[in-house]
């Protein structure tokens, strides 16, 4: 049976990613199979961490099509908020100390169509218009997406991406005679180590298995071979910083009306490994920090990866699955077909209005296509079959009723597809608690445990008693006591509820106007009157929290330890030194954590940023921080304030 190589596991020892859920056969196996329905969510969040460390140590798995377009969709189908999607994916193969990066390096968000483009665009012209700047005047730079070893130079220190957040000091590759490519000036921050593509194929194509292979070997602490020196001092590989890329450049209008030419220009603008091309608005910080960022990528970017193909495919069946809401979703299960590299075997056909519509069922031929990170989707049906429409949830065999396109099972409180689903998903949004994924939470339902409050009243004995290990046991309790003890938003925590239209930016919005406690007391109009609630939603909002307030009391009486959202109305009347002011953390702090002093700030009423713009009114620094990134403050007109005169201001000092 295959295994990981001798490298691999080693690579893996050093990046502390040992696996636990999978077997390095089996790893093997998966990889060589590309079928993750197989996988529980452990072992399909194992897999990806594991693809991901071999991938960024020259090593891969898999492609990095495959992980996208398979692994990670399959992750993204099951838990679209999931997150290690809203993370950035951490580089790991540096040894030693991590420090806190000068400025956060975000992934970028990724699109695959060229509609994906234009809503990015569309997204772009709200906030040009919410700004008042006439859009038509914006201008879109486009540039190569390079494949290379992402890196961040102050001036002083080149630091790894790490998380995103701290990286690891690798600046013993400019010792080694590395340069900056573009201007060859030092500090201009994130950028990219990468190899020249015509060197490589003639020089080092038969040392190295590919460039990332390469890209590694000269980062890590060993002393260099002598065909990566050599690279080095021909001065084929650099440190390239994006700021640096040639680019196109020109409006939206014209990004839409030449579109696959601009695409085809920006692929052929360097000598580099290219996977994609990178938009992002040019200047204009009022309008970037309107648009602001998420924990993974800035709004105002966005790469382009062209990635779609299509196949003519025979249903072999449709499988019908209920979810944690009791929308029972039809599946269809395919004859394995290769496609985008992989072995595809089944697609959503997304309702039973739609599989009674068009026809799908065993021996349907249809036209499927892949473009993006979901999973295949089926593009049209060719040839029609006679569909089997379930009349009994595969889960508990109640019957089901139709509403609108959708197939539903009203058996709320016995479902076991529902229960099972409702606690794994709570588990899952607090995300200050591992272990409780879905297999562990069928294996406590099969023993019944059947709400989440009742798992919270689990005992080492009882675990143990359901098959549990010792340690295992005692890893689960200790999870939970971590969930009640450690501080999370409560926003967050009426997210794990699961209420219908109330995602956790509608949860947050809520509780900006209305105390926890108290919104089991609102009407559909107070709902209403809160900014970005319609009626219909409103009016669902006030029936689910009616449905949801025994069970939400019995888990909040547990006593969790949540940070209340700072209610509008308060802020505006007890008015703090940073009241209405946008600051920016940087460095490390002796005060606390950053995230703590970021949600602290929040909290008294200010909007902390991921980066500096000319927006900022105060960047707060730690110790550690590069003097290119003050200089850039400053001339931006910024406040530059340390941590100490910070804690003066709010009169916080010790």
């Amino acid at each position: 049976m295959p295994s990981l190589s001798n490298t691999q596991l080693e690579l893996l020892k050093e990046a502390d990613l040992e696996p636990i859920h999978l077997s390095p056969e089996l790893i093997a196996q998966i990889a060589t199979q590309a079928n993750p329905q197989q996988l529980s969510d452990e072992q399909l969040l194992e897999f990806l961490q594991i693809c991901n460390a071999l991938y960024r140590s020259g090593e891969p798995l898999i492609s990095d099509a495959e992980y996208d377009f398979i692994f990670l969709a399959e992750l993204q189908k099951r838990h679209p908020h999931h997150p290690y999607l809203e993370t950035v994916e951490p580089e790991v193969i540096a040894v030693g100390k991590t420090v806190a990066l000068p400025e956060p390096m975000l992934s970028t968000e990724k699109a695959y169509t060229r509609s994906s483009i234009e809503k990015w665009l569309s997204r772009l012209e709200k906030a040009a218009n919410e700004c008042d700047v006439d859009f038509s005047t914006l201008i879109i730079r486009a540039t190569p997406k390079l494949d290379g070893y992402a890196a961040y130079d102050d001036g002083k220190i080149l630091y790894t991406r790490g998380d995103g957040r701290k990286g690891t000091d690798i600046s013993r590759v400019f010792e080694r005679g590395l340069i900056v490519g573009g201007n060859g000036k030092r500090g201009q921050g994130a950028g990219e180590i990468v190899v020249s593509q015509t060197y490589f194929n003639t020089y080092l194509a038969e040392y190295f298995e590919n460039s990332r292979n390469f890209q590694a070997s000269i980062i890590k602490e060993k002393e260099l071979e002598q065909h990566a020196l050599e690279a080095i001092q021909n001065h084929a590989a650099v440190f390239y910083p994006f700021s640096q890329l040639p680019a196109w450049q020109g409006t939206a209008v014209e990004v839409l009306t030449d579109f696959d030419h601009v695409i085809e220009t920006v692929y052929k603008l360097v000598d580099y490994d290219v996977d994609g091309v990178v938009f992002e608005l040019v200047g204009n910080d009022r309008i970037k920090q309107h648009l602001g960022a998420t924990r993974h990528h800035h709004r105002w970017q966005i790469a382009y990866k062209n990635n779609v193909e299509t196949a003519e495919v025979v249903v072999l069946k449709v499988t019908p699955q209920t979810s944690r809401s009791g929308r029972v979703n039809p599946v269809a299960e395919l004859t394995p077909t290769k496609l985008s590299g992989a072995m595809i075997s089944r697609a959503t056909a997304h309702h039973y209005g739609m599989v009674k519509k068009l026809g799908i069922g065993a021996g349907t031929l249809i036209e499927l296509t892949r473009s993006g990170l979901v999973i295949p989707k089926i593009e049209r049906v060719i040839i029609p079959k006679e569909p089997q429409i379930p009349e009994h949830c595969p889960s508990c065999g109640s019957e089901l009723v139709w509403d609108s396109d959708y197939l539903y099972c009203l058996n709320t409180t016995k479902c076991s597809a529902q229960i099972e689903n409702t606690i794994e998903h709570f588990f899952r949004t607090l995300a200050n608690v591992d272990g409780f994924g879905l297999k562990t939470v069928e294996k406590l339902h099969a023993f019944g445990v059947n709400s989440i409050s009742a798992v919270y009243q689990l005992s080492i004995e009882q675990l143990q008693a359901m098959g549990f290990g010792d340690k295992t046991s005692q890893n689960l309790l200790d999870q939970l006591h971590r969930s009640r003890t450690e501080a999370i938003e409560d926003w967050r925590f009426l997210g794990a509820f699961g209420i219908y239209r109330m995602g956790l930016g509608n949860c947050e919005r809520l509780l900006q106007h209305h105390r926890l406690l108290d919104i089991f007391n609102l009407t559909v109009e107070d709902v209403m009157n809160i900014e970005g609630f319609a009626d219909k939603t409103s009016a669902a909002v006030v029936e689910c929290l009616a449905k949801i307030k025994t069970d939400f009391m019995q888990i909040y009486q547990l006593g969790f330890n949540l940070i209340p959202t700072p209610l509008i109305s308060e802020q505006q009347q007890n008015i703090s030194p940073i009241f209405g002011k946008t600051i920016v953390f940087t460095g490390t702090m002796v005060h606390g954590k950053r995230d703590d002093m970021s949600k602290e700030a929040k909290r008294l009423g200010a909007k902390v940023g991921a980066s500096v713009t000319g927006k900022t009114d105060f960047l707060v620094t730690g110790s550690d921080v590069g003097a290119a990134k003050i200089a850039a403050a400053t001339e931006k007109g910024v406040k530059v304030i340390s941590e100490e005169e910070y804690l003066a201001m709010m009169g916080m000092q010790e």
